[in-house]
């Protein structure tokens, strides 16, 4: 039997202009480490975190929060988890098989430009050091 990690419902943020059906698959460029492709597909059960994904991911098109079901197992995203929230608060989680999208939220919490300017700045510095590596 596998253990139930959460309930959902679930969220991933892109920049990507999708429909309900299409599935999101590994095998893309991190948004964080574009050198590293990815082994897996990530998702949240917070849909502020998937918002905040989504204003953050790489690319030109219009940050978007879409409500997605895995289709196979997944486990908690160590890249959180292990690292700066053990127990995983943020409801982060990750799996190598696809997510289906099954719907698209339109009213998430937004961050402010300045909000978003922090976050970018942080991301930037965690970059920089050693401790920018991507468990993938």
């Amino acid at each position: 039997m596998t253990e139930v990690l959460d309930e959902g419902p679930f969220f991933h943020g892109t920049k990507a202009d999708l429909q309900v059906g299409d599935l999101l698959t590994a095998g893309f460029r991190s948004n964080y480490r574009p050198e590293v492709v990815m082994n897996h597909i990530y998702f949240t059960a917070l849909p502020g975190g998937a918002g905040l994904a989504a204003e953050l991911a790489a690319g030109e098109g219009e940050p978007r929060v879409y409500v997605v079901e895995p289709t196979g197992a997944f486990e908690n995203d160590p890249n959180v988890t292990d690292k700066k929230f053990p127990g995983n608060p943020t409801r982060s989680y990750r799996s190598e098989e696809p997510l289906r999208i099954v719907g698209e939220m339109d009213d998430w919490p937004r961050q402010t430009p300045e909000d978003l300017q922090a976050w970018r700045d942080r991301l930037a510095a965690i970059l920089e050091s050693d401790r920018g590596e991507i468990i993938n």
